[in-house]
């Protein structure tokens, strides 16, 4: 049965803006050296430089210590065989190569350059490669053609005394070995005895098919198909590469190939795989359909045609993805790591068993809820590990370090594991994925979420957006004149949004309903009928009454200015959760270091003890919300009770509270914020500390002024990005945020209240 899940839409637009506006392109170089005075510069470039110079002089192994070349891989392409494109060119092939580079820093913490070499003569292309190896720790080779490729990757490999790899033949082998050895498992079939059928010879297909012979398939098991059919000794003109794969069967189609066959590999065409090859196979048959962006046979028609089959392809929106993904950058984050001077057969096949090896392992929360909490495990529809699994970096790229030591090619062998997995864990926390992560889980939990602003810009396109992508079905409040008029300037498409003006709504009982429902909630409060009627003309209430009951599952607020008014409508209408006196809002900074949970940042403006221990309640709920285990710091400018002024004293003595309510938790201070953020200081000058040993992701502010600016500050000086503020408190999914911010802000907003909305209803449950 196809997948149901809305297909994230990419227009021309879209992907024009995005890789021109803020800035074109996606990648940029940041100084990791201070350069504010010019004793930095003087030792940056001259006279310092020179020394470290010299040293690497007089021993070359010394350039690792000195310069980032034990970090930085090469992206390197002639532009002969973009994905889906072609021959398109090295200068048109730029902005793949920049996402390559985009996707080793953001999964492996790797810097990238991006090379393109116009240059389609392959001893001329080997020559310029050669020429600037030494600047790299690591070169990744792409979208070459083949024959070409084979013989540049084999040259360079041999020339070269860094590890270079051509991703688009080895990055497909290493993933879909990893998923053969799982599916032959669950099939109950051995490798040694399976029979092959291949179809397609390019690049891929022979490396994937060298790799598998590796892995213990029979050669003489394998069938291996091009355009013109079957490869075999019969067939005169072929190349080298088809030469070693030709067979001595008598067949001359695919049709025949595919009879009792027990695994198909497809790197070809769509739809040249019918229902009748699939029937025609062994029993419990194996078909990854790795045509992109179409497979062999698509997803639904092969799943109908056999219950006993494992079927994967290359796409996100059906189980089991091959994705390269899985591979590459781990697999030069051990290289580098080691020092390795290649990467070999052993480290390939290292990587193989890793990836392979974690799909069975328990999967853990924060992966399930990247995919729906489907409570991901091992089986048919799970033999690989999926993308956004953070465990991929600890796991593979260990794995490949090993093999490179055990194979004898590293020259730099990692002796402290521990210290070497701490390191690696350090680096998930570059990119936590968090808002990919959030994204996915939103758009298989889709929810209704009304826009109490919709005839403002940022709004407008914020809902155009959240509909665009399938993270939520929204709903606009205001005219629908103005909005239409003002979506048409934009050029937002609001074609497929619902509109409700509160003044005129077309369903008028919905007004009175919920003017009868609030005024029966209110009224020990001095509210009557009339008012609460008159109320419902405010978009504010309105919103917020059809989330109260139910009409929709979450609510958009727009502020123009402070949150203040915002704040008491919502304590009106829909209230605080059992067991609070306040609410508050906390913002998310995902920062190199990791991510960091700043509360309260929008709602209390004065704070007193009570306060101060509703947020801390609600941060430590939060930050389990996202499946993190919250490490929690009260800051305040006294350290554990150097000072007894009011303010600090309030901030200590939360701590005390908390710490004696939650016992198991993380929490302590009043510290400072250097403390909070820098472990080894805080460990030696307060040894005593709850915190020993662990790294602060959650930090809470004496008062809304420290919080605000704290979170501003931030942001302001490019420090991270931002999702908030999070609303923590209220008894249904009531969220708020400015109206003039930025249209990613108020989408990743809506992304969160859309999951606030799924934890509502299965709480309901």
């Amino acid at each position: 049965m196809e997948s149901n899940k809305p297909k994230t839409q990419v227009t021309e637009q879209m992907a024009l803006d995005y890789h021109r506006y803020p800035r074109p392109g996606k990648i940029e170089v940041i100084p990791t050296k201070p350069y504010s005075s010019q004793q930095d510069l003087a030792l940056a470039y001259s006279p310092g430089v020179a020394y470290p110079c010299k040293k690497i002089e007089a021993d070359p192994a010394d350039v690792y210590e000195y310069t980032n070349k034990g970090n930085l891989v090469a992206v390197i392409s002639n532009g002969t065989a973009v994905l889906g494109l072609g021959d398109i060119g090295a200068l048109a092939g730029k902005p793949v190569m920049e996402g390559k580079a985009l996707l080793f820093k953001i999964f492996a913490g790797l810097d990238c350059f991006d090379i393109e070499v116009n240059e389609k003569d392959p001893e001329k292309f080997i020559q310029a490669v050669k020429a600037i190896a030494p600047t790299f720790g690591g070169i990744n080779l792409e979208d070459i053609k083949a024959p070409d490729c084979f013989e540049i990757e084999d040259r360079l490999k041999k020339e070269c005394d860094i590890p270079v790899m051509h991703d688009d033949q080895h990055g497909t082998a290493i993933i879909s070995g990893a998923g053969l050895l799982n599916a032959l498992e669950l099939q109950g079939k051995k490798i040694g005895e399976i029979k092959l059928v291949v179809n397609g010879a390019g690049a891929a297909a022979v490396s994937c098919t060298k790799l598998y012979i590796a892995l213990g398939v029979k050669p003489e098991n394998i069938v291996m198909c091009d355009s013109k059919g079957p490869i075999t000794v019969k067939r005169t003109n072929l190349n080298e590469q088809k030469k070693q794969f030709a067979t001595s069967r008598d067949i001359s189609t695919l049709a025949e190939a595919m009879k009792d066959a027990d695994v198909f590999l497809g790197l070809s065409v769509k739809d040249v795989v019918t229902p009748e090859m699939i029937k025609s196979m062994a029993p419990r048959p194996i078909v990854f359909a790795l045509a992109n962006p179409d497979p062999e046979i698509a997803y639904d028609v092969a799943k109908s045609t056999r219950e006993d089959l494992i079927f994967a392809t290359g796409r996100s929106d059906y189980p089991n993805q091959i994705n390269n993904v899985l591979g590459f950058p781990y697999i030069f984050r051990g290289a580098l790591d080691c020092r390795a001077s290649e990467i070999n057969e052993a480290m390939k096949l290292a990587a193989v068993y890793a990836i392979a090896d974690l799909a069975k392992e328990p999967v853990p929360s924060i992966v399930n809820n990247a995919y729906g909490g489907e409570k991901l495990s091992f089986g048919p529809e799970y033999i690989l590990p999926k993308p956004l699994d953070p465990r991929l970096l600890i796991t593979v790229a260990p794995a490949v370090a090993r093999g490179a030591m055990e194979s004898g090619v590293a020259r730099r062998p990692i002796t402290d594991w521990e210290e070497y997995y701490a390191r690696l864990r350090q680096l998930m926390g570059f990119d936590n994925k968090l808002v990919r992560t959030l994204t996915e889980e939103a758009k298989e939990h889709r929810k209704r979420v009304v826009f109490g602003e919709g005839n403002t810009d940022n709004m407008l396109e914020a809902a155009a957006s959240v509909a665009r992508q399938g993270i939520a079905i929204p709903v606009l409040l205001g005219n629908e004149e103005m909005i239409g008029k003002r979506a048409a300037r934009i050029g937002a498409d609001i074609s497929n949004i619902e509109i409700i003006n509160p003044r005129h709504d077309r369903e008028a009982p919905r007004r009175e309903r919920y003017a009868r429902l609030l005024a029966e909630k209110r009224e020990r409060h001095g509210m009557t009928y009339p008012e609460a009627l008159e109320k419902m003309y405010d978009r504010n209430y309105f919103g917020m009454m059809m989330a109260e009951t139910g009409d929709a599952d979450a609510f958009i607020a727009g502020a123009y200015s402070n949150f203040h008014h915002i704040e008491s409508l919502a304590k009106e209408v829909v209230g605080l959760r059992d067991g609070y006196t306040h609410f508050a809002t906390m913002h998310i900074i995902d920062t190199k270091r990791g991510l960091f949970f700043l509360a309260d940042t929008s709602v209390n403006q004065t704070t007193d003890e009570d306060a101060l221990t509703d947020i801390a309640r609600l941060s430590a709920e939060t930050v389990r919300f996202f499946a993190i285990e919250p490490v929690m710091a009260m800051v305040s400018y006294s350290n554990f009770g150097s000072s007894t002024v009011p303010e600090c004293a309030k901030v200590h003595n939360v701590v005390e509270k908390m710490q004696r309510l939650y016992p198991s938790l993380a929490i302590d201070g009043e510290m400072q914020v250097n403390y909070a953020l820098n472990r080894e200081l805080r460990d030696e000058v307060f040894p005593f500390t709850r915190l020993k040993g662990q790294n602060v992701n959650t930090i809470i502010f004496p008062n809304l002024s420290a919080a605000n600016t704290a979170y501003r500050l931030m942001l302001e000086m490019g420090v991270g990005e931002a999702i908030g503020p999070v609303q923590m408190g209220l008894r249904k999914p009531v969220h708020f945020i400015k109206v003039d911010a930025p249209v990613r802000d108020i989408v990743n907003l809506t992304t969160v209240a859309v999951l606030d909305a799924e934890v509502s209803r299965k709480k309901q449950k």
